[in-house]
């Protein structure tokens, strides 16, 4: 099926036979530059130089499905059309008289291009194009990989920008916020999220030295120490709660805490109380973050274990066998990955410094790639890859490209379909 969008990406890298083009009315079309592509409102391509018989025009071109298009469309009555030179459509189905001349361009495509990319559109496998990605050079991959990368960090950084319009650039309370969101999982990050936000990082400031209060503050803002404990460190827990909520008028949030359908070592127990030992191990973390270059250090940041009541529970009154409560390997790089190299990537942007950019990107290269649905989908039609950065990069392309069928606008499908 021909989309406006595949004509547009047809002509843009010209993708068809140059030989013998004529126009509908029989004129010889000699394409010297097709022009750039225009986003905005007007012509689809402006600047484009066409010489036409022996005639050189600078102008506009407009594509269309349909010549009658040019009529449905009123552009005759659009002053940003008045500078068009040559209206290209796939099937000429009426004669307008236009003051430019018009070239029908399905029989100069090659109709092997066309198989490939309708294929595209209705293949159901994990991509499109897995049965030829195989092939794509290296050098290919390199630069789309980092192009994919930077998309990445960028989404990610709208928000953490905006983080620091409300926080006033109080980059140490964004990294709280972010780490807690981090700290939820999927499952939980909503909550988490909403409970950093309802402590300033001043009022945990103040009670850092003391796990238990730590400790409170963080379940009791979760909504965790809302029932009758048996085990004394939960009621204790729960005083001190009662009495810092009183103190700082903190308000419970009103998102639920879920358990369900989750490993024990995930419960938001547990990564509570994790999250509770790093605040009480660390100071000014963000500014540590900065200025170290070594990432071996920001991990030995966040090597951290709960305190000694949860290495017998993963809840409140329910003991459980001895097991330290350590923040794994895993877990570490997830951090690293989804909070610490974002917020640095966002600084970077913010204040303009390339140096504080390159060095996140640099330290993806360093983390383990990631193991998901994504990254086994691109390891079963033999996509390699050995860092968070290719990770990163192939969780980009599956969710912003290939799933959305992008495939146009993609360096991959760009490189595959050139060479049919």
């Amino acid at each position: 099926m021909i989309t406006e969008k595949l004509l547009h990406y047809i002509w843009q890298f010209q993708y068809f036979n140059h030989q013998q083009l004529l126009s509908v009315g029989g004129e010889a079309i000699q394409i010297i530059h097709p022009g750039h592509l225009n986003t905005n409102q007007g012509p689809d391509f402006l600047d484009a130089k066409i010489k036409i018989n022996n005639t050189l025009w600078v102008g506009s071109v407009e594509i269309h499905i349909n010549t009658s298009d040019w009529q449905a469309h009123k552009h005759s009555a659009d002053k940003n059309y008045n500078n068009v030179i040559l209206h290209v459509v796939w099937k000429d189905d009426m004669y307008l008289n236009l003051p430019f001349a018009v070239i029908e361009i399905q029989q100069y495509v090659s109709k092997i291009l066309l198989a490939k990319y309708e294929e595209w559109m209705n293949t159901p496998s994990f991509i499109p194009c897995e049965k030829t990605i195989k092939n794509v050079p290296t050098i290919t991959w390199l630069a789309w990989k980092e192009r994919l990368l930077i998309e990445r960090l960028q989404q990610k950084s709208t928000v953490i920008l905006q983080y620091a319009k409300d926080s006033q650039l109080h980059w140490e309370e964004i990294l709280w916020w972010l780490l807690a969101k981090n700290f939820g999982i999927k499952v939980n990050s909503e909550a988490f999220e909403k409970m950093a936000q309802s402590i300033s990082i001043h009022t945990l400031a103040k009670h850092k030295h003391q796990i238990h209060q730590t400790e409170a503050l963080l379940f009791g803002q979760a909504g965790l120490l809302n029932q009758n404990f048996v085990d004394a460190y939960p009621i204790m827990l729960q005083k001190e709660y009662q009495f810092l909520q009183k103190k700082y008028q903190l308000n419970t949030i009103q998102i639920p805490i879920h358990f369900l359908r989750m490993r024990p070592a995930n419960f938001p127990t547990i990564r509570l109380a994790q999250l509770a030992m790093l605040i009480h191990n660390s100071e000014h973390l963000f500014s540590k973050i900065k200025l170290t270059n070594h990432l071996k250090e920001v991990k030995d940041f966040l090597q951290v274990t709960a305190n000694d009541y949860w290495h017998y529970h993963y809840n409140f009154d329910d003991e459980s066998q001895y097991k330290l409560k350590n923040l794994g390997s895993q877990m570490v790089d997830n951090i690293l990955i989804n909070t610490v190299i974002p917020i640095l990537f966002s600084y970077g942007i913010y204040y303009k410094d390339n140096n504080i950019k390159d060095k996140a990107m640099n330290w993806l290269h360093q983390i383990s790639a990631e193991k998901n649905n994504i990254t086994k989908g691109f390891m079963d039609i033999q996509i390699e890859h050995t860092s968070a950065f290719d990770s990163q990069a192939l969780i980009q392309l599956k969710n912003n490209y290939c799933s959305k069928k992008r495939c146009l606008e993609c360096a991959i499908g760009n490189k595959i379909l050139k060479a049919i």
